[in-house]
């Protein structure tokens, strides 16, 4: 009873988080294989292209970040962010999106709000999945995507345990599974050793 329950729930798990393994592994090679886009666009970073322009000349907190949280709120924009004021006084805020990241930079002096929409590239945007995180922004959808991350980590240790349990039940597998798992572990340890 206990390795079927075991067996259909680690299919029924791999099932559910395909999709997300599957960013993972595909974002992963984009990641290992940056040069081949790098030729392809001729730069790492895609540049910032000029949306819109507005002016703002309400009132606003002092702090950075609760300052950028009003004016995305006027800009349509609300959602996770980080906030920077440079050196001439300037509020720049980098609205976090997976598909069309934004740079917003609010002017004081002049109420200015300048808002710039990053490029898309396939590879910029496997990146930004892979690398987001939640549960540091006050928003539910990245709350639930940072529950999402921590389930398929879990999964994954899962399937390795469960796997490994699943190998040792079936006795004519034992030797193969044996050779395959003292491989895996040797060549993570020269990796772990060398690099």
């Amino acid at each position: 009873m206990f390795s079927k329950v075991l067996r259909c729930t680690h299919m029924y798990l791999a099932l559910f988080l395909a999709p997300w393994l599957l960013m993972y592994a595909v974002s992963t090679l984009a990641m290992n294989h940056r040069d081949i886009f790098r030729k392809a666009y001729g730069t790492t970073t895609p540049p910032f292209v000029k949306e819109r322009e507005t002016n703002f000349h309400g009132a606003l907190p002092d702090d950075a970040k609760a300052k950028a949280a009003v004016l995305l709120a006027s800009l349509g924009l609300d959602g996770a962010h980080s906030a920077s004021a440079r050196n001439d006084g300037a509020l720049v805020i980098n609205r976090l999106d997976a598909i069309s990241p934004r740079r917003i930079t609010f002017t004081p002096s002049t109420g200015s709000i300048l808002v710039e929409k990053q490029q898309f590239r396939t590879n910029n945007f496997l990146e930004r999945i892979h690398r987001r995180r939640g549960f540091y922004q006050n928003y539910l959808l990245d709350d639930m995507w940072g529950f999402m991350v921590d389930l398929a980590t879990f999964a994954m240790v899962f399937w390795s345990l469960s796997g490994i349990w699943m190998w040792w039940e079936m006795k004519a597998t034992r030797a193969i599974g044996l050779l395959a798992a003292s491989s895996g572990l040797v060549i993570f340890a020269f990796y772990l050793a060398v690099l």
